[in-house]
């Protein structure tokens, strides 16, 4: 268990609060999410995700440590069997904290401390490596319209408009021809039919 800072406890005395946040811990991994104050809720993180983290360890080793601090058995065996599957894709930040506002009593702030099981979403890393072989083609075009540029520099207006006007005409031609050999297919096929 990490060492307490100095200064004001949680519970009084540091076995006081060792037992407090095994206590908080026991109920956040039978209940999932618990309500408590901010300053137990932010005490509690790094034992919660340092408990997570030997879970996903899952030997016996690991059990055992575990269960110095929580001692119920059905919470570790909760934690073992069922959250800890669900966080092996996880590398951290198992555990999420809301502020909800202040109790009424006493006026204390007040927090949600909850497990994170949703499953992990890819980190856009393969989003990059699917974007730069993307950016080689867009980078290709890019490339090649300067050279365009710099010989339509060289040239005058006209020669652009006719250059243009040949490109147009060269295009259409070819289009004409196959659209004149279709119909000869068309009547081979049907001749061979009959």
């Amino acid at each position: 268990m990490p060492q307490p800072t100095k200064g004001p406890r949680l519970g009084g005395g540091p076995a006081h609060e060792r037992l407090l946040l095994a206590n908080l811990a026991t109920a956040l991994f039978t209940h999932q999410r618990i309500t408590t104050t901010e300053t137990k809720a932010k005490r509690l993180r790094p034992l919660a995700e340092r408990l997570i983290t030997f879970a996903k360890r899952g030997d016996l080793h690991a059990r055992r440590r575990v269960m110095r601090i929580v001692t119920d058995k059905t919470a570790v065996h909760l934690l073992f069997t069922e959250i800890a599957p669900l966080m092996a894709e996880r590398e951290g930040g198992y555990t999420r904290i809301t502020k909800v506002g202040y109790r009424k009593g006493d006026n204390a702030p007040m927090a949600v401390i909850e497990l994170v099981l949703e499953p992990v979403n890819p980190k856009p890393k393969s989003a990059k490596k699917s974007a730069a072989p993307a950016a080689a083609p867009a980078a290709a075009p890019v490339e090649e319209a300067p050279v365009e540029e710099a010989v339509a520099e060289e040239t005058s207006a006209e020669e652009v408009v006719e250059a243009a006007a040949e490109e147009t005409a060269a295009e259409e031609a070819p289009a004409a021809e196959v659209v004149e050999e279709a119909p000869a297919e068309e009547t081979a096929a049907e001749d061979e039919a009959k």
